[in-house]
């Protein structure tokens, strides 16, 4: 098909690396814990950056972090902070890196009570899908995604903010906010219709005041708080943390 013949929403602009993640990726309903777990992590990421610069370095991110597995990342170290600070091929933010370590640590008691990441993300996504006419009409957070930011933080997760939440809504596929006029908004809804999606209600917040985590090497990490959330309607904006 000719350059320039299909519409697509407005974010993507003619970047062609960004055009092949919005004509692939974007919405595209993701029911993977590993790639549900790894969008998160890239989230947290993002503050204060565009999500290009988060896209172009994601191979490295993949290869910094054991392809982000949650029970293997959950073992990091001191160590393993140190080697990624020396990673120029990422985002080199300490509170960051440590946030990712604690999430993946987090990760295991959320996978005890609900099943699977995915169930628990995906309980989350809105009964209706709204359609997006105009870039106006794309929120920047939802009472889904504050929701879910704040059912994480009370679990221990770390730079998952309302803003952040909702981003990963719109990349995995909770939502499909291509605009009406984009090509990809109809093909999301057809591939939506015919996908079985895992659903489940939350699960009410554990009594217990201590996570259990994966044992953690020797090197083991102290607690560096952090928390990040941010943005605006889609991909192509920075986040400002704090939000």
């Amino acid at each position: 098909m000719p350059k320039g013949s299909l519409v697509r929403c407005w974010w993507c602009g003619d970047d062609a690396e960004y055009v092949r993640y919005h004509d692939t990726e974007w919405a595209v309903p993701v029911s993977d814990d590993r790639r549900l777990f790894e969008k998160l992590s890239l989230e947290g990421f993002q503050s204060g950056l565009s999500w290009i610069t988060i896209l172009r370095k994601r191979a490295a991110f993949r290869a910094a972090f054991a392809d982000f597995d949650p029970m293997v990342v959950a073992r990091f170290g001191t160590r393993d902070v140190t080697r990624l600070l020396g990673d120029a091929g990422i985002v080199r933010h300490r509170g960051k890196i440590e946030a990712v370590i604690n999430n993946a640590r987090t990760y295991a008691e959320l996978v005890e009570r609900e099943g699977s990441l995915a169930r628990f993300v995906w309980g989350f996504a809105p009964e209706r899908q709204a359609v997006r006419r105009r870039r106006e009409d794309v929120p920047s957070v939802t009472h889904e995604s504050t929701a879910m930011a704040k059912e994480l933080r009370r679990r221990g997760w770390r730079f998952v903010g309302p803003t952040t939440a909702y981003a990963f809504f719109q990349a995995m596929g909770l939502v499909n906010d291509h605009l009406d006029t984009c090509f990809r908004h109809e093909e999301i809804a057809a591939l939506r219709s015919r996908t079985t999606l895992p659903t489940s209600a939350p699960a009410r917040p554990s009594s217990r005041t201590a996570l259990r985590a994966p044992p953690a090497r020797a090197d083991a990490l102290g607690d560096h708080q952090g928390a990040g959330h941010r943005r605006s309607s889609a991909p192509d904006t920075c986040r400002a943390s704090g939000r």
